[in-house]
């Protein structure tokens, strides 16, 4: 038992630093886009890979904020920056984003589980913990294309995006409440998320926009 809860942790960590690293780049990316000097790519970056989850924080009076209790990450944003700042160029924007694709995917499935999780935690209706999963995974992408004066991206785009997370989150609290293991919820979450995410990029699925 000791040896499956090791390894739900381990995999919950490097996701967790792949979605970290995956939404931080698109805070660089977008900063550097809007040519931003190197103090707003910082905050963008830090915008983009934090914000869901502050807010999420914020939202359920959690203290002190997870970017608190894990100062590693903020090590790791802030080091990506400075590197991305030295060695991005333009020529590698298109390349890098399609690189970001699956563990973004990953990461909005991660941060759904993380998000759903801590909300049941504190006994929180099943419905306010799936919001708060797609919470975690989504805003930090709204306040990074807010902050650069851009439509949401999560908005905008049509490929459908928080309707992944908001049925991975269900995929979580479902097996919450029957008492699954918290790796397997963790791992159906992602794959659901992820999956769906994946197909919709793959099949360029789009969401109907509003037709007036």
């Amino acid at each position: 038992m000791q040896n499956v809860t090791l390894w739900g942790e381990t995999l919950r960590l490097l996701v967790e630093l792949a979605a970290t690293v995956a939404f931080a780049l698109s805070g660089i990316l977008a900063g550097a886009r809007q040519r931003l000097d190197a103090v707003g790519v910082v905050v963008v970056a830090f915008l983009a890979a934090f914000g869901g989850g502050t807010l999420r924080d914020l939202l359920l009076d959690e203290r002190p904020f997870f970017w608190v209790r894990h100062v590693e990450l903020l090590w790791g944003v802030l080091g990506l920056s400075v590197l991305a700042m030295l060695f991005l160029r333009t020529r590698h924007f298109q390349v890098t984003e399609r690189a970001m694709q699956w563990p973004d995917a990953l990461g909005l499935g991660l941060f759904a589980a993380t998000g759903a999780h801590q909300a049941l935690l504190q006994e929180m209706p099943a419905l306010v913990a799936v919001l708060m999963g797609i919470v975690t995974g989504v805003a930090g992408g709204v306040l990074r294309d807010v902050v650069c004066n851009q439509i949401p991206s999560a908005f905008s785009d049509h490929r459908p995006y928080a309707v992944c997370a908001f049925v991975g989150g269900w995929v979580y609290v479902g097996l919450w409440a029957v008492a699954a293991p918290g790796w397997l919820a963790l791992v159906a979450c992602v794959g659901v998320t992820a999956g769906l995410r994946g197909l919709a990029l793959w099949r360029n699925w789009q969401l109907p926009p509003w037709r007036l």
